[in-house]
């Protein structure tokens, strides 16, 4: 496969992990390009290997995590809660709420945590090919997956006792 057919393939998968990684549409079209900017070079040695994805996307994780160190990127968004509580009802508003909500407390987890939910909830990837492109062990991925739907729904609580 070449570095052309495996953009135009992947492509849309690669941006829906990053936005998922860092939560703007903007910085998620940046840290995939910077991926694939880095992986071009190599690619000849990294389709041989049999599994460019997890190459490409671990690439994408050590950029991210690499991104939030820098002292200059601690700007975030304003928090959707700023404004007062939202009632969530049915209908389209409320599934568009409820989803913003939900990216609100994706995006409120620490990287590993962020990255480990986006793999497996958005990517539908098992332990093992997370532990690959995480490059740790598969109890760690369990563990990060536990702790962040912990802290998850601790908000969710918080946030519904906070409406009623």
């Amino acid at each position: 496969m070449s570095f052309e057919e495996y953009v135009l393939a992947r492509g849309p998968a690669l941006v829906r992990l990053a936005r998922l990684l860092v939560g703007d549409p903007h910085r998620a079209e940046d840290l995939v390009q910077d991926a694939l900017l880095r992986t071009y070079p190599r690619w000849q040695r990294i389709v041989r290997s049999d599994h460019p994805d997890v190459y490409v996307r671990r690439v994408m994780v050590n950029l991210s995590s690499a991104w939030w160190r820098r002292l200059s990127n601690r700007e975030l968004p304003a928090d959707l809660r700023a404004h007062g509580p939202v009632a969530v009802g049915a209908g389209p508003e409320a599934t568009s709420v409820a989803r913003m909500l939900m990216w609100e407390r994706i995006n409120g987890l620490p990287a590993r945590q962020r990255a480990v939910i986006a793999l497996r909830y958005y990517e539908d990837f098992d332990d093992h090919r997370i532990s690959e492109i995480l490059g740790c062990s598969r109890a760690s991925v369990r563990t990060h997956a536990m702790r962040a739907l912990k802290a998850m729904r601790i908000q969710l609580t918080a946030d519904v006792e906070a409406t009623v």
